[in-house]
């Protein structure tokens, strides 16, 4: 039994023949603690705004700081997990999660609770590329040629996190106030500890070193904090910010195609056209599902008076909605239907977001959240599929991590968005004016899912 114990441990024990079901636990509690942070903040911005005295504008630099560190944390924590194996990066991102909990429940003032949140970014920006390489390997053992099974276990995880989150945060914050939104980590992190040092495999890298492009990432982390700085309060008068981060992201793109290990290897994205495609639909898809989240939560509370409890239930029917739609779905691994659903339901609901005013009944406002869960559902589904059938399979663990990037460059334009929108408070003007942008974004989505025609192909011989 003592040696048992220590083969578990060390995760050496013999796997079964099939997918190792040892390994979907800790994969998917790891990969939520992104999503599950980013969602319950939804009805959390107006509270801390009241606590610490912070118009809207301020507070969304709680979401800013989070996914600034997650779109630099995310190809880093990917092309790490594929250097040196995925258990040790998955370890090291949930004890980070831990720490950053514990500061965010200290914190004496915004800014300080904002510096937690980067520090969430970058802990949580580990695990889902670490579980997209577990899953490879795992593919790989067992001779799986596409495990849409376990690809639905963890998208329906995590669709249904980032929509349940709001209720969950509301409950939360019902029971003991903002703070437990952050406290809440601790928990989380403790089990991810545990379970991923007993059952996750040691080992798995590629190579013992790696090459780290440091200039880059300053490049790539000073371009987008300089862009994210002007968007959050663009004016004339701040020209400058837009001037710089443009200029830095040049200098950061012409350094990925002149250095031998660059940070983003933007050599192989341009042969890559279907990949980058993918990219760009997840970027549209969470643009609106987040500016959506973000948006009405904030609405709810302010536009519509409603206490921060009960808008967090009014979203819950997001969450029911996404798992009615991904459940039978789920298995299936052709995408194109799924995208092209997806974006004309994104297209009615943005249409509904101009029915809304201080007045709307209940049941308006629960079937509008049910709306916006079925393209949650459907678009995040399709792009992982089809992400697992493009990407280079020595690079599944970068390729993932730059598909959340993808998805938090939507999170950080749906938060400059409503920055800009609600300057005067989340009013219903700012929600109707929000409305706009998003029926842009979902236009873009339908049409990129239309044009494209590798699209066809995916799926097909899973």
């Amino acid at each position: 039994m003592r040696r048992f114990l220590r083969r578990l441990r060390h995760g050496r024990t013999d796997p079964p023949e099939g997918f190792d079901r040892r390994l979907l636990v800790p994969m998917v509690l790891g990969s939520i603690l992104n999503p599950v942070n980013s969602s319950m903040l939804a009805v959390a911005l107006i509270p801390i705004g009241r606590a610490f005295d912070a118009p809207p504008a301020q507070t969304a630099w709680l979401v800013t700081g989070l996914y600034l560190a997650t779109a630099v944390g995310q190809p880093v924590a990917g092309r790490l997990v594929d250097a040196f194996g995925p258990r040790r990066l998955y370890l090291a991102g949930t004890a980070l999660v831990g720490c950053a909990g514990l500061l965010g429940v200290l914190a004496p003032d915004l800014w300080i609770l904002v510096a937690s949140r980067v520090l969430l970014g970058f802990g949580t920006s580990a695990a889902y590329p670490a579980s997209m390489s577990l899953l490879r390997a795992e593919a790989d053992r067992t001779g799986t040629k596409n495990p849409s099974g376990v690809l639905a276990a963890l998208t329906l995880a995590n669709q249904i996190v980032t929509v349940a989150g709001p209720t969950l945060g509301g409950l939360l914050i019902g029971a003991g106030g903002w703070y437990l939104v952050f406290a809440v980590n601790v928990p989380l992190a403790a089990a991810c500890l545990v379970l991923g040092a007993l059952r996750l495999p040691a080992g798995g890298a590629a190579a013992a070193r790696t090459r780290t492009d440091v200039l880059g990432m300053a490049l790539f982390a000073g371009s987008l904090t300089m862009l994210m700085t002007f968007l959050m309060a663009p004016a004339a008068q701040r020209w400058y910010l837009a001037a710089a981060g443009a200029a830095a992201g040049a200098a950061f793109v012409h350094r990925q195609l002149a250095v031998a290990h660059p940070f983003i290897d933007l050599r192989v994205l341009g042969g890559k056209l279907p990949l980058l495609a993918t990219y760009a639909r997840q970027f549209l898809a969470y643009t609106v599902t987040y500016t959506f989240l973000y948006g009405y939560g904030q609405w709810l509370q302010d536009g519509r008076g409603i206490d921060t409890a009960s808008a967090g239930l009014i979203q819950l029917p997001m969450a029911l909605a996404a798992i009615a739609i991904t459940v039978p779905t789920g298995r299936n691994p052709r995408v194109r239907g799924k995208l092209v659903a997806g974006s004309l339901v994104q297209l009615a609901g943005c249409a509904a977001l101009l029915l809304l005013g201080p007045d709307s009944p209940v049941w308006l406002l629960l079937v509008l959240a049910a709306v916006f869960g079925v393209p949650h559902g459907l678009s995040g589904l399709a792009n992982q599929n089809a992400l697992y059938a493009q990407a280079d399979p020595e690079r599944i663990g970068a390729s993932a991590g730059l598909l959340r990037t993808a998805t938090y460059f939507g999170a950080l334009l749906s938060a400059a968005a409503t920055a800009a929108f609600f300057q005067d408070g989340a009013t219903t003007a700012g929600m109707h004016g929000l409305a706009w942008p998003m029926t842009g974004a979902a236009l873009l989505l339908l049409a990129a899912s239309l044009a494209d025609r590798s699209l066809r192909g995916v799926g097909r011989d899973g």
